[in-house]
């Protein structure tokens, strides 16, 4: 079985759409569509993986199904009542007295890289952003979704295994966001999302491929042969969007920090 995440293009989060970089960033994924037999497609329903998507779809004339729990994973922490997240999320928005949700995966590296228990693989359940969050149920909602989704091509999750009940070569492709798709690939590998969040970057419109591998019978691993391919865009002569990135020196204004 094949598995591609495809990110959405540069986006227009206010419109919930895509910028014209975003648009043009969706054509030039368009554009090999075909070359990357996308298979079964799923969509997120928000704007900017739909309209992403539909590039591809309309060049291959395939259709996608929606799936609800591939919407950018929305899981926010509440850090009002925790002294020590305050430190790790420092330039929380204020609004009325109370600091706003934060996204969980933009913490301050210097503060998870101190915090062993966000690496391991278990223990991530028990840290403080977990605490004050909802983060549990909806990261065993979405890889729940995920792995019926699996089943119904023959992969069937047993704990931390996936037992093959009918071998495929099928690919399946997900238009999706960054946060879900580290989720997604941290459930496949059995790791900690905050491991992937801190240490990937998916560009937009990057490809990232996976594969089983069945080297026992009736048992599947996954493997990635490539993550946040953005290829595509470099034979277009079409920059990669900084989206996603936080700035790769610290005195340089012009980037995200």
């Amino acid at each position: 079985m094949r598995i591609l995440m495809i990110r959405h293009g540069d986006p227009d989060y206010v419109n919930d759409t895509l910028t014209e970089k975003g648009w043009r960033e969706a054509a030039l994924l368009a554009d090999t569509a075909k070359d990357l037999s996308l298979g079964d497609c799923y969509v997120s329903p928000l704007g900017r993986a739909a309209d992403t998507a539909s590039c591809s779809l309309k060049i291959t004339g395939k259709t996608a199904e929606t799936m609800d729990w591939l919407q950018e994973f929305p899981v926010k922490v509440d850090i009002n009542d925790c002294p020590e997240l305050q430190k790790a999320y420092p330039d929380t928005p204020v609004k009325n007295g109370k600091y706003l949700p934060r996204i969980a995966w933009d913490m301050l590296p210097g503060y998870w890289a101190e915090h062993p228990e966000y690496m391991d693989s278990r223990k991530w359940r028990e840290t403080l952003v977990c605490q004050h969050s909802n983060m549990i149920a909806l990261y065993d909602e979405v890889t729940e979704s995920f792995d019926r989704l699996l089943e119904t091509y023959g992969y069937e999750r047993n704990g931390t295994v996936y037992h093959v009940n009918k071998e495929s070569e099928e690919t399946i492709t997900l238009f999706c966001h960054f946060g879900v798709a580290c989720v997604l690939m941290s459930h496949l590998w059995n790791v900690s999302p905050f491991v992937l969040w801190h240490s990937f970057v998916l560009a937009p419109t990057s490809v990232t491929e996976i594969h089983t591998e069945e080297r026992e019978k009736g048992i599947a691993s996954f493997r990635a042969a490539r993550i946040g391919d953005q290829s595509h865009l470099y034979r277009g002569g079409e920059k990669p969007s900084f989206a996603a990135r936080f700035c790769e020196t610290f005195g340089n204004e012009e980037q995200r920090h």
